[in-house]
């Protein structure tokens, strides 16, 4: 017998994501015994034969790379949010087969930030330049009341931010990457750049660091993330993040709020911890 309502990330690669372990904490925790939620290795040209076969009993999706803008054309709508950075992480399939795109990558950085304290900052630095980078310039049109500098790697990468910048209602100073360490002179850093880029500025932390949201999760604590801890600075994690957004898709997916955030983190600090 099928279950009642199906869910499921899909991505390529896909068999390192958490997000079954979080979602299925969520559906034991609400009660939802008839839900489950997969994991799908699904590509670019994969990905409209795989949306065509949804059926009636499917309530969601959750999208990783390549597929947070190949997704847009296959959608009936998308949120402001996701249009703001023309990425969809979030599917929710209606009763009458309306199929909406959302992103919940930019309020779950809020609220990930909140967690921690972090409402609102005079100005912050960005580490990165890639879809993430788009993400969290996103969230701080909503927290930063002046400047963000962006550090980069190539010109092209430069003119990128400042675009996202423009279009988001941003303030983007672009620096070059050899420059990085000066990013931590900011209230609030984010790096946003794949496993061991920004190991090298570790020696860079200040004595009196402000806030780090590094949005890595596996390898944790990174090598920064370790060294600005140690200066007493607060840390936000890529699994604080992860978290907050699959509440947020939790809640769109199966209609019941409050998602159990603690049940989840739970769960996916305890899938880490087994790797």
């Amino acid at each position: 017998m099928s279950a009642t309502r199906r869910a499921a990330v899909l991505g390529s690669p896909i068999a390192h994501s958490l997000s079954p372990v979080l979602h299925r904490a969520a559906y034991r925790e609400l009660g939802l015994s008839d839900w489950t939620y997969d994991r799908h290795e699904v590509d670019e040209a994969a990905l409209p034969a795989f949306m065509e076969r949804l059926d009636a009993t499917w309530a969601g999706l959750s999208l990783t790379m390549p597929l947070k803008r190949a997704v847009i054309p296959l959608l009936d709508e998308i949120s402001p949010t996701a249009a703001s950075v023309e990425a969809v992480n979030t599917v929710v399939l209606t009763a009458d087969g309306r199929r909406l795109g959302d992103n919940t990558d930019i309020p779950g950085m809020l609220a990930a930030l909140r967690e921690r304290g972090v409402r609102q900052v005079e100005r912050a630095s960005v580490l990165g330049a890639g879809a993430t980078a788009s993400s969290a310039l996103a969230a701080l049109s909503r927290i930063c009341t002046g400047e963000v500098t962006a550090y980069v790697r190539s010109r092209a990468r430069a003119d990128e931010m400042r675009g996202w910048g423009e279009r988001l209602g941003v303030t983007v100073r672009t620096a070059a990457w050899e420059d990085a360490g000066a990013a931590f002179e900011a209230p609030l850093t984010i790096a946003t750049t794949p496993a061991g880029t920004v190991d090298a500025l570790a020696a860079a932390v200040p004595e009196q660091p402000g806030t780090l949201f590094d949005v890595l999760y596996e390898p944790w604590p990174t090598t920064l993330a370790t060294a600005w801890a140690a200066r007493g600075g607060a840390v936000v994690g890529g699994l604080d993040l992860l978290v907050h957004q699959a509440v947020l898709q939790v809640e769109q997916m199966t209609g019941r709020s409050p998602a159990p955030l603690a049940a989840m983190r739970t769960a996916g600090e305890a899938a880490l911890a087994a790797r």
